[in-house]
């Protein structure tokens, strides 16, 4: 085999998710055990997702990945945990097509070459790794020939980035925390797929994409350490509000999922807070983006739009149906008006017919856009959001077969 030079490659494609209920803190660092179950939506892979390409050859003489074209070290203990953890699962593969066959026993000996692209800023708080670990196990298992199911295959996402294991099912899923000290309990399971409640819109306020100064791992650490709130949030709060979710997301009830994952998000930046020294993940655009919200809603007699923020000051806007996300955009875009020199396609990207719906085709029908009725002396602030991203909830992940697609070089198995 050793004297082969061929190049056997598989790509896939992983969403990304956000948690309606959050994930934060951990019981088992090395294992990435949380201290309480958690539930997301999968984000449409058009619009936020990470592509990957793996490859094996006989010619390459270590494991190497490329991240969005610049290689990274592969030496850290979470990415050795996915590849070990996925070699000891592997099985016979055998392409006819190319004349290539490996034998199980042959998976410890062969190195791997990765190479990964996110369409969306990296480690901004839009759950980056969460699609990369995701995509990458994903895709090692479909190379390696591993019969693990994708519940499975979450659990070991899960020793790359906590919520990575979430990105292997579309919809809305549930991170089961487990109970058992191997962590062969704490996995993903799909609680709806995506067209269950296909009404619902997502709006996304990128307000910087800029790397975030204390990592969600740091961050996690200080606030298991530090923090009392936590420990009443994790052992009391969320068992109750994971049923309360669940029962919204299944009867399709917007009004309880908005109060839940509203309320959720607000007490996950609390806890944030009340970690020594106090984590600060939202700035002043964030919070004014939850009181336009609020008082939307309030104005309405009942919620058209959820907010949640992960670890980072992007707001994350989920509209109860199409015309309460035409509605929400055009009060963004009221108040959070481009520069103007801004390409109005890249200001709003992802599905763009919402803008066609809001009636705006050119920056001066932003400027024309009316105050909303339900705040007095609405102020304008321009610059203060970068882009706005309109996608839906998503599907799980998927191989690409077109070759054309990967990102590594079928021939040389080096990033093209």
């Amino acid at each position: 085999m050793a004297e082969q030079t061929w190049v056997r490659l598989v790509t896939a494609q992983t969403p990304t998710n956000i948690a309606v209920i959050k994930y934060w803190g951990k019981r088992d660092e090395t294992l990435i055990l949380p201290v309480n179950d958690s539930i997301s939506v999968t984000l449409d892979p058009e619009h936020l997702c990470t592509t990957t390409t793996v490859a094996v050859s006989p010619s390459f003489d270590q494991d190497r990945m490329w991240l969005n074209g610049k290689e990274i070290s592969l030496s850290g203990g979470r990415y050795q945990n996915c590849l070990r953890e996925i070699r000891a699962r592997a099985c016979d593969v055998e392409d006819e097509e190319k004349g290539i066959k490996i034998a199980r026993k042959d998976w410890e000996k062969l190195h791997i070459h990765i190479a990964s692209y996110n369409n969306f800023p990296t480690a901004a708080g839009l759950a980056s790794s969460a699609a990369g670990f995701a995509c990458l196990v994903f895709a090692l298992a479909k190379l390696m020939n591993a019969k693990e199911e994708n519940s499975q295959l979450s659990a070991i996402a899960r020793q790359g980035s906590g919520s990575a294991c979430r990105s292997l099912f579309g919809g809305f899923v549930k991170w089961i925390m487990g109970k058992t000290e191997d962590g062969s309990d704490s996995l993903a399971v799909q609680l709806v797929d995506e067209k269950h409640w296909d009404d619902l819109v997502i709006i996304i306020a990128v307000v910087s994409s800029r790397q975030k100064e204390t990592s969600s791992t740091t961050g996690m650490r200080d606030t298991v350490e530090t923090s009392l709130l936590l420990q009443h949030r994790a052992q009391e709060i969320v068992p109750k509000r994971i049923v309360e979710m669940e029962e919204a997301i299944k009867s399709r009830d917007f009004a309880s999922f908005a109060q839940l994952t509203c309320a959720d998000s607000n007490q996950f930046h609390a806890v944030c807070l009340d970690t020594r020294p106090p984590i600060f993940y939202m700035n002043d655009t964030s919070h004014r983006i939850i009181s336009c919200v609020e008082k939307w809603n309030r104005s309405e007699g009942t919620p058209q739009v959820a907010y949640t923020f992960d670890a980072g000051p992007n707001a994350v806007l989920i509209a109860r149906d199409r015309k309460a996300a035409t509605q929400l955009l055009q009060k963004l875009l009221f108040y959070f008006p481009p520069q103007p020199d801004t390409d109005l396609n890249s200001y709003v990207i992802g599905d763009k017919s919402i803008l066609k719906d809001a009636g705006i085709e050119a920056l001066k029908d932003i400027d024309a856009l009316p105050p909303p009725p339900e705040i007095k002396d609405a102020q304008r602030s321009k610059g203060d959001v970068s882009y706005f991203i309109c996608t839906r909830p998503g599907r799980g992940p998927i191989l690409l077969s077109d070759e054309t697609q990967a990102l590594l070089d079928p021939k040389t198995g080096l990033p093209k």
